[in-house]
């Protein structure tokens, strides 16, 4: 029995002696086979023919790979930076956590910047790249309610009917995801031509009062971005209470909801409270992690013009006013989840997985270890800390 990388020239090879996080169990005493690039069966120990090469992974968990859909960069670098340097940084070290497929997620900038990042985004998807998977680009602005910028530099912030819309949307075959405030002149429009060109709309960083997130909804928003993070919540208005986005996010049956799991931007408490308003099917976990992402305590990083501090193991402005994204990735945040929130482990992997990948349409072939998926696994030591991480049936990274 092996534990060295088996040939992968299109043989199958088999994991073995590990705990498979499955959708809703952890699976003991089962053998994973691998053939070419795809899963081809989960069978039982005993049952892997003497001809495949197995892989010892030593009770380890295996896992489905992590998807993070809200991830703007780690290690001083952004995916702002439209250059080789930036992204292969990015992505190596996304791989190295057990992360197999992202949404490369610019912060708010100028334009022109957004557009150069679009395209340089085009052309690293195009190549045959070695680190995590970029599956295309969260827009996160910068169509935002300066009230709720958050810290997203305000010099960028516009509204969605000033033009710039087409600028954008002429790289929609790289764009999953635009997240924006609903209530600004031109949201409704800007919501139609999102559903029209699939690309998901989301809602964030928003003021807006409950009939405008419902407005919104009616035409097609079906994802909040960063719960309880820049987000309206119930005002008066005289004697009578006006629900915001929080709300409308906590209290519906369909609207699928990110969370920052770094136990930093949230309290233990209202994680528990949305798992249990929003459930492990339509909440999912996100890093938002920034450059400041691997950086040591007292750093000073940069997000297009904006310079931030890591300080208390949480990206901050120096003003302590407000969160700076987070530098936690998300392989560091499924012990918080099971640990902190108590979430049983195979619903807290699902939310890193398989529920990204169905807000996103791709969970017909990632997200999940089933036959026929895509073999992109992450095996995980009992700290979370990968041991290695598989693409498409080859090793990405092997400690």
């Amino acid at each position: 029995m092996s534990t060295m990388t088996p040939d992968q020239a299109g043989k199958p090879f088999a994991l073995v002696n590990g705990r498979i996080a499955l959708p809703n169990q952890i699976a003991e005493g089962k053998s994973l086979i691998i053939e070419d690039a795809a899963i081809a069966g989960i069978v039982s120990a005993g049952e892997v023919a003497s001809e495949i090469e197995q892989v010892d992974v030593n009770m380890r968990l295996i896992t489905p790979g992590l998807i993070d859909i809200h991830t703007h960069g780690t290690l001083n670098h952004t995916f702002n930076e439209a250059n080789a340097e930036a992204f292969g940084t990015i992505t190596k070290e996304n791989a190295r956590r057990g992360v197999t497929s992202l949404l490369a997620t610019p912060s708010t900038a100028p334009i022109p910047d957004l557009v150069t990042c679009l395209e340089f985004s085009r052309q690293w998807m195009s190549e045959n790249q070695t680190g995590t998977q970029v599956i295309g680009v969260h827009l996160e602005g910068p169509y935002f309610s300066l009230l709720q910028a958050g810290a997203q530099d305000p010099a960028n912030i516009r509204n969605p009917d000033d033009g710039t819309v087409d600028r954008l949307l002429e790289h929609h075959d790289v764009i999953r995801m635009v997240s924006y405030a609903p209530e600004l002149p031109g949201a409704l429009e800007l919501t139609d031509r999102l559903v029209a060109l699939g690309i998901v709309p989301a809602a964030g960083h928003s003021s807006a009062k409950e009939d405008e997130v419902t407005a919104a909804i009616e035409r097609g928003l079906r994802h909040i971005i960063h719960i309880w993070s820049a987000q309206s919540t119930t005002i008066r208005e005289g004697p009578w209470r006006k629900p915001g986005l929080l709300e409308v996010s906590l209290a519906s049956n369909d609207l699928t909801v990110e969370m920052i799991s770094d136990n930093k931007h949230l309290p233990p408490t209202l994680m528990k409270l949305a798992y249990k308003c929003i459930g492990p099917d339509r909440l999912c976990v996100i890093s938002d992690a920034t450059s400041g992402a691997g950086l040591p305590e007292g750093t000073r990083f940069r997000m297009g013009e904006m310079e931030y501090e890591v300080h208390d193991g949480v990206g901050m402005m120096f003003d302590r006013s407000c969160f700076a994204g987070s530098t936690t990735l998300i392989n560091e945040m499924i012990p918080i989840l099971v640990e902190r929130v108590g979430i049983p482990l195979a619903k807290a992997v699902r939310m890193a997985s398989l529920t990204p990948a169905r807000v996103i349409g791709v969970d017909g072939q990632k997200g999940s270890i089933e036959p026929g998926k895509d073999a992109d696994l992450a095996i995980f030591n009992d700290d979370y800390t990968a041991w290695r991480t598989m693409i498409a049936g080859r090793w990405t990274y092997i400690a």
